[in-house]
């Protein structure tokens, strides 16, 4: 903040408070003042150790309350090549328009990922995430567009687009306010399937906490695995962590066999 002159307080240090995840790889920074914060916006993508760093706005982030507080963007006057990087990253306001997308086929390449995108319109960034250890396309990730008014467009265009063996998951990346029905759904039919699957567990006559025995000791063979107290609601709340658990959840299943869900 200091290289690329974003303390606009003046002297001493812009952040206040600072909370790190160190199991997850994720901090939540307080800085100063509302114009700061802003202005920290511009580092996103900046390397240190080694690491691109992801800056983000928390997901409950809302720009048009933001914008009676201060300014919502970063200065323009920052000197963003003091630490290697240039103007028009996907920080600050242009990270509203970044995209996810998700189900990619792993068989394709990035060339053909940015096609595919680019049918809409020239990219101004595309980032594939990719597996740590072997470097594969983990199926998903992110872009923006030169012409943020192409987002909505390509969004409603390719999402549920069925490429191969899987379908296309295209929505914008930041999505303002609490409320997130895709994840809500998905929990809301998990509770129910662990629900069920207790009840046949009943019947059956398994011992599970919770569930009683039924009169019968025979065991019978089921096709659904139940999983508990592998995620919170605080993850699943979380769009980026939500689908990069998504996925790791499929590589691992995979492993063992073809699923169904």
């Amino acid at each position: 903040m200091i290289a690329i002159g974003g303390n606009s307080a003046g002297s001493g240090d812009s952040v206040v408070n600072v909370y790190i995840n160190h199991e997850k790889k994720f901090a939540f920074v307080e800085m100063r003042t509302v114009e700061e914060a802003s202005n920290a916006m511009a580092l996103d993508g900046i390397v240190f150790e080694g690491v691109a760093v992801r800056v983000r706005r928390p997901t409950d982030y809302n720009p048009s309350l933001a914008a009676a507080l201060g300014p919502c963007q970063p200065s323009a006057n920052l000197n963003l090549s003091a630490v290697g990087l240039t103007a028009g990253t996907i920080g600050g306001a242009e990270g509203l328009d970044r995209i996810f997308v998700g189900g990619l086929p792993y068989y394709f390449t990035e060339a053909q990922m940015r096609e595919l995108l680019q049918a809409f319109g020239p990219l101004r960034n595309f980032d594939i995430v990719r597996d740590k250890e072997t470097g594969n396309s983990k199926g998903y990730g992110f872009c923006i567009y030169q012409d943020p008014a192409v987002t909505d467009i390509a969004c409603a265009s390719l999402n549920g687009l069925k490429m191969g063996d899987k379908t296309l998951t295209v929505r914008r990346a930041t999505v303002s306010g609490h409320s997130k029905p895709e994840e809500d759904n998905i929990f809301a039919r998990a509770q129910q399937h662990i629900a069920m699957q207790k009840i046949a567990l009943e019947v059956v006559g398994l011992n599970i906490p919770g569930v009683e025995r039924g009169p019968s000791n025979e065991e019978s063979p089921t096709k659904v695995v139940c999983l508990t107290q592998a995620v919170t609601t605080e993850q699943l709340n979380d769009n980026g962590e939500y689908e990069e658990i998504l996925e790791d959840m499929r590589d691992e299943c995979c492993k063992f066999g073809m699923h169904v869900v």
